[in-house]
């Protein structure tokens, strides 16, 4: 399958070019993936537990640890897209009580 190209196709990445990458290499020698892997995987177990704390469900939307082509890791919000809309919901709340991130 080719690569998708033309006018609409920037919402794939969305700022994320670094964390997606090009798309032309998947490993690269000497890049230590697992490291990247094994701290977004603990980014993503937190927040996992966070998200059932208030009460999702991770089939309903979850994190998902993975690495960029340079090995640094990242982690992806999936999910319904109902749950994003709660979950949205929830940090906007959030914010507006707080006035953000701490």
């Amino acid at each position: 399958m080719g690569k998708v190209t033309g006018a609409g196709e920037s919402w794939l990445n969305d700022g994320l070019d670094d964390v997606v990458g090009d798309g032309g290499a998947l490993w690269v020698p000497g890049v230590d993936y697992v490291a990247g892997w094994r701290s977004a995987r603990e980014a993503a177990d937190r927040l996992n537990r966070a998200l059932l704390g208030v009460g999702f469900e991770l089939s309903a939307v979850r994190a998902v640890a993975s690495t960029d082509g340079e090995g640094r890791g990242a982690v992806r919000l999936a999910g319904r897209p109902e749950s994003a809309e709660l979950l949205a919901g929830l940090l906007e709340g959030l914010a507006e009580g707080s006035g953000g991130v701490a």
